[in-house]
């Protein structure tokens, strides 16, 4: 059993309120979450060993000395965002608690308040969620704003395609600048007064959640910011559980929609060596679902981010106070209650799970091609269109079935779709090199630069597979950009075909590119997630472009991946193929609050798992534990290790013993032990105490 330093700080949470033993996590660290009572916090949060991270809003939050003029003398209420009405955007239901327009002034504010935390002792600082919603940007502060950046008076964001474009890249450079400037103040700050390297994390959700919700964010814009040490991939089930329409139909797809969220953030660090943490809830924001219904999405988050290999530090739990002390539903129609006590065994012992994924060697057990399917920053700017634009409707809606069109077809048919970050292939010269298979459609995004398609094409002229989507139709194709600037092209994609050499409007058809295809379908991609029919033949062509370049796209009913000792597995539901997915073996199902002792699992259509491997050659061990443990020790006859978590919790152990009869005793409490022969294990419960206890298990 090894044991982590807590300096490596791979699993932490974010908590407002003061260190209480029942919200123990015993993860590495803890962003205290706001300045009430700072000091205080950070010192108790400490004593019981934590690493003391801070975390606030950058976009909204309890501002209203600066808003009436306490900061500076100055009246703000104008630098709060504003929709088309005339109405404040508020954070919930507050008016006073507006989202801000990020002017230079509030970053200093910002700064003033953050020298605090840094004078406070914090090692680093999360700056989250800078979030400028698309119907805003009509508050006299935007107007300025746009005034300052281009150089010409204000034009109304909902009159055309053009000013909802511009608008969209002005909220993206506004919170950027806020940042660059946040970071860079209170790093100097904090190494000329402390001789303190400070860090900076931006906590954030994906380009592909922001987008589908109508949200401006920098995302693929903090690569650019040195000062930036890493981010907080803020996905879990309220992101995660946003409809959206595959073969004209439209639902919840938690786990298609994380798998894509998550590959989607792991790209803002691919080729960085910046620090990226995934985040998991095992409720949400919203209190009006159940217990059974918050672990089951839970569960099909916590999988798909598994399934990204790349990343293997999660921030286990947001406001572990409301998980463990919270009341929810106990069922339909029934009273709130506590988290039922199996969900709260299981759930601790996922999260200190979660710490030993790091750095493990994987492999697919599924013949899973991997697609990427490129996404740009560019896709929040055209998320509404003018009244009377033939999209407005589809834009008024939460689906985004431009992206997923593209997406979900696949996905269902067994690949292992990723998001690509279009706006990478300028920064890196080799971003494309571990993709043989993409997909683009510019019917909903832009690219910035023509740089990009001479990347796309020395990769496909290389041997790559290039699906293009689009009927050019799009009215964004009209904004002022670099690629009509001249006339000579009406849309992106003209440029593109022209740089592949297959002239500006190339009919559909599979082309021949230097070692490459490019496959060429003349559709809307909304019309690919509406369609069953196009949806189908979107398949086809995919497939005739692999076997083109002598492959096989193959259809797989789910994904199967190993990853050290354990197992990770999706099967799909929608799809034609209908097959249960079975995993040979002897496993520990860590999805049951007991870790059963399983052989060769079967998952059914629509079913998620995780197993650790159970060996017959393997030596005694802990396989599961619902705490952190320390102090291991293995002897001939036994084991002993201290464990310690929430209190009051029922704490759960899975070991592997030794051979013969099996004892265990937890320090002054009474412990159950059950022995199960499969696999030579045993189940050790007890209740966790204030402080934890030390567990003694023996054979003989």
């Amino acid at each position: 059993m090894r044991e982590y330093d807590r300096r490596e700080e791979r699993t932490g949470i974010q908590e407002a309120q003061g260190y209480r033993p029942e919200f123990d996590m015993q993860c590495d660290f803890v962003m205290v979450y706001g300045f009430h009572d700072l000091e205080s916090r950070i010192a108790r949060w400490k004593k019981e060993g934590y690493v003391v991270h801070l975390m606030t809003g950058v976009s909204w939050g309890q501002y209203q000395d600066y808003l009436n003029g306490g900061f500076d003398g100055l009246d703000h209420w104008d630098e709060g965002q504003m929709d088309s009405r005339g109405q404040v955007i508020a954070h919930g239901d507050d008016p006073t608690v507006p989202y801000m327009v990020p002017s230079v002034s509030f970053a200093k504010y910002l700064a003033h308040n953050l020298r605090k935390a840094v004078d406070a002792g914090v090692e680093a600082i999360h700056l989250e969620e800078p979030e400028f919603w698309v119907h805003g940007g009509y508050s006299e502060g935007f107007k300025r704003e746009w005034q300052i950046y281009y150089k010409e008076p204000w034009s109304d964001p909902e009159a055309t395609p053009e000013g909802q474009y511009r608008a969209s890249r002005l909220k993206r450079y506004l919170f950027t600048r806020t940042l660059d400037h946040l970071c860079a103040e209170l790093k100097e700050y904090a190494l000329k007064k402390y001789g303190r390297l400070l860090r900076f994390y931006v906590p954030t959700h994906s380009l592909v959640n922001y987008t589908q919700w109508r949200i401006v964010s920098p995302e693929s814009a903090l690569v650019d910011l040195p000062t930036v040490d890493g981010y907080i991939a803020q996905i879990w089930t309220g992101t995660s559980r946003a409809v959206n329409c595959y073969r004209g139909k439209v639902a919840e797809r938690t786990f298609e929609t994380a798998f894509l969220e998550y590959g989607a953030m792991q790209e803002l660090v691919r080729n960085t060596g910046r620090n990226m943490w995934y985040l998991h809830d095992p409720i949400e924001d919203d209190p009006e679902h159940t217990w059974e219904d918050y672990r089951y999405n839970y569960y099909r988050t916590l999988i798909a981010s598994l399934f990204h290999p790349e990343i293997g530090d999660y921030e286990v739990c947001p406001w572990p106070s409301r998980v463990m002390l919270g009341k929810y539903a106990l069922g339909e129609g029934k009273e709130k209650g506590f988290m039922p006590p199996e969900y709260r065994t299981n759930y601790v012992a996922l999260t200190h799970t979660l710490r030993e994924m790091k750095d493990l060697p994987h492999r697919w057990l599924t013949d899973s091609k991997e697609i990427g399917v490129l996404l740009a920053d560019s896709g929040m700017y055209q998320r509404r269109y003018p009244v009377g634009d033939p999209k407005r409707t589809e834009t008024d809606t939460i689906e985004f079935s431009s992206f997923y069109g593209m997406c979900l077809p696949l996905m269902k048919n067994g690949a292992c779709v990723r998001p690509v970050q279009l706006d990478n292939l300028r920064r890196y010269a080799d971003h494309l090199k571990s993709y043989a298979t993409l997909v683009l459609s510019y019917e909903f995004m832009k690219p910035d630069s023509p740089d990009i398609h001479f990347a796309l094409s020395r990769w496909v002229n290389g041997g790559g597979r290039l699906m293009l989507v689009g009927d050019g139709k799009d009215s964004f194709h009209s904004v002022r950009e670099w690629w009509n600037a001249d006339g000579e092209y009406a849309t992106p994609t003209e440029h593109l075909c022209d740089t592949l050499g297959l002239g500006k409007t190339p009919d559909e058809g599979l082309y021949p590119v230097g070692r490459g295809w490019v496959s060429v379908m003349c559709a809307d991609p909304i019309d690919l997630a509406h369609s069953p029919k196009l949806a189908d033949s979107y398949l086809e062509k995919m497939g005739a472009m692999f076997e083109a370049s002598g492959e096989e796209l193959g259809s797989h009913n789910g994904l199967l991946m190993e990853r050290g000792d354990f197992t990770i597995g999706a099967v799909f539901d929608e799809g034609e193929n209908r097959d249960e997915m079975q995993v040979l073996g002897t496993f520990a199902d860590m999805l049951s609050h007991r870790f059963d002792i399983v052989t060769d699992p079967v998952l059914k259509p629509g079913e998620v798992g995780l197993w650790r491997a159970v060996r017959p050659g393997d030596g005694p061990d802990i396989l599961a534990a619902s705490g952190r443990v320390s102090g291991f020790e293995l002897t001939e006859n036994g084991m002993s290790f201290q464990l310690r978590g929430p209190a009051g919790m029922i704490a759960a152990v899975r070991a592997k013993v030794g051979p013969g009869e099996v004892s265990a005793v937890a320090e002054g409490l009474d412990a159950t032990v059950e022995k199960e022969n499969v696999g030579n294990t045993v189940l050790v419960n007890f209740t966790m105490p204030d402080g934890g206890t030390k567990v003694c298990i023996s054979w003989k």
